[in-house]
């Protein structure tokens, strides 16, 4: 609830999204470490995950199915709430995915005794229309990194399947370019909403770039108290590459000159190179993407194929399987494939400032 004096801009939730592996987690975790923002330690996954496995949760009996799965994951004992409270609140004020993903979020904040959250979920950027519809008062943060960095981790992470006989590594670049152009298209189209940020700015000049931030969501966003704070990846960097974080001057910016070999860099800035530059971008290997039609006749069936796989998952023989799916098995594919930390409690809240140092960066 809106205090008085406050405006909605400063209560608004905040929803953080880009390409996964694109520093989504960082930048979710510095808001909850600059304080005033209810600390959940997870993706809530309710756009991109549970409504398509389980639909509408205001349907009665897609609700019970949702509950009977979720309540048993990850996803739910990272809110460290009573259940008890929160499926009787989802019964009766539950009508749609909005209301489930506002409900346990406000239980959260009640608990923490906060005013506001933020949602963390990358790919929630696929469902930006529908979420603004749900949330008039949305604010939506785009992060966006470079695209061979992301491929990398990508890569390292083997998320993205490639089409047969194409390379992960380059199938993850393409990925990230139509993910990060659909994020642009539909963000766009929220006007004053909608920022977006760059990940290697933000590392490169943390305290300018949340100061333009906290003054987007009308938040103090103190970097000397979001550095105090460590909580999550600010304090333990959420890194596909482990080994390497490890190490004396440990930076994820550039990452793509160690990994990539000459041809695969070749390859790679061939296909996606003209939206890198777009983007603001330097290439480097020489290739120029107009001389050759197979980078352009690649880029279309691969968009094709992403935009198939989000389809798929709207239909009802999709959610005809995840029903018919063993409970257990349910769950445990669930808590498999999320990212949420269930186990570390919400840390104690450091005060915020004064409202007159909203947008601050100290």
């Amino acid at each position: 609830m809106t205090s008085p004096g406050q405006s909605t801009r400063s209560t608004a939730p905040v929803f953080v999204v880009g390409c996964p592996r694109s520093g989504t987690t960082l930048l979710y975790d510095m808001l909850l470490s600059a304080g005033g923002f209810a600390v959940y330690l997870a993706e809530s996954n309710v756009f991109n995950l549970l409504v398509p496995r389980f639909g509408n949760p205001g349907v009665e009996s897609s609700r019970r199915r949702l509950l009977d799965v979720w309540l048993q994951t990850k996803l739910f004992r990272a809110g460290h709430i009573d259940p008890t409270s929160l499926r009787s609140r989802l019964e009766a004020e539950c009508h749609n995915a909005g209301d489930f993903l506002s409900i346990f979020m406000d239980e959260i904040c009640r608990k923490q005794e906060v005013g506001r959250w933020a949602d963390n979920s990358p790919e929630e950027m696929l469902y930006l229309p529908l979420i603004k519809h749900l949330f008039p008062t949305a604010l939506v943060v785009h992060i966006i990194r470079d695209g061979r960095d992301t491929a990398a981790s990508l890569h390292k992470q083997g998320w993205i399947r490639p089409l047969p006989g194409d390379s992960r590594l380059i199938a993850s670049g393409l990925y990230w370019e139509w993910i990060v152009r659909k994020g642009r298209t539909y963000g766009k189209a929220l006007g004053e909403d909608y920022t977006e940020l760059h990940f290697e700015d933000l590392i490169a000049r943390p305290k300018e770039i949340l100061a333009e931030l906290g003054r987007f969501l009308e938040h103090d966003l103190d970097y000397d108290r979001i550095q105090q704070a460590g909580i999550g990846s600010v304090g333990q960097p959420n890194t596909s590459f482990p080994l390497e974080s490890k190490k004396a001057g440990f930076s994820p910016i550039g990452r793509w000159k160690r990994t990539f070999s000459a041809s695969e860099l070749a390859e790679f800035e061939g296909a996606v190179g003209p939206y890198l530059q777009e983007l603001g971008y330097e290439t480097s290997s020489g290739v120029d993407p107009k001389q050759s039609s197979k980078p352009a006749r690649k880029c279309a069936l691969y968009r094709r194929y992403f935009d198939t796989k989000i389809w798929v998952k709207s239909t009802w023989l999709y959610r005809t399987y995840y029903r018919l799916l063993d409970k257990n098995l349910n769950i445990s594919r669930i808590n498999y494939i999320v990212m949420a930390d269930d186990v570390t409690p919400p840390p104690v809240r450091l005060p915020l400032t004064s409202d007159s140092n909203l947008g601050k960066s100290g």
